[in-house]
């Protein structure tokens, strides 16, 4: 990382549901917690607890310089609601196979 810029990744056993109009998107207990300086925390679900059936792929990309590049899926009536790092940089190697919504309930 960039000096003054961190981010760290630890296990949440918490559980972590991501919902869209009632319909639960995801589901875990095995969520990890991203913090990075200047942003929320994030929680990364594995790819095994989303409904990836719900979601589809979007032509979005992002490019983060600390994360690698984003894609992105989305649902009819809610464009790039998740993303992940399907090759993210090696300093946060952990997130690989997990999936990221903008919003999710913390229980």
């Amino acid at each position: 990382m960039t000096q003054g810029h961190t981010i760290t990744i630890e296990r949440d056993t918490r559980r972590i549901r991501a919902v869209h109009d009632g319909r639960v998107l995801a589901e875990t207990d095995r969520a990890l917690a991203l913090r990075e300086t200047g942003c929320p925390v994030r929680y990364y679900i594995p790819e095994a607890d989303v409904r990836m059936d719900l979601l589809t792929p979007s032509e979005t990309h992002t490019y983060c310089p600390f994360k690698g590049t984003a894609s992105y899926w989305s649902l009819p009536d809610a464009s790039d609601l998740v993303w992940a790092y399907p090759d993210p940089k090696p300093d946060v190697a952990e997130i690989a196979n997990h999936l990221c919504f903008y919003e999710v309930e913390v229980s």
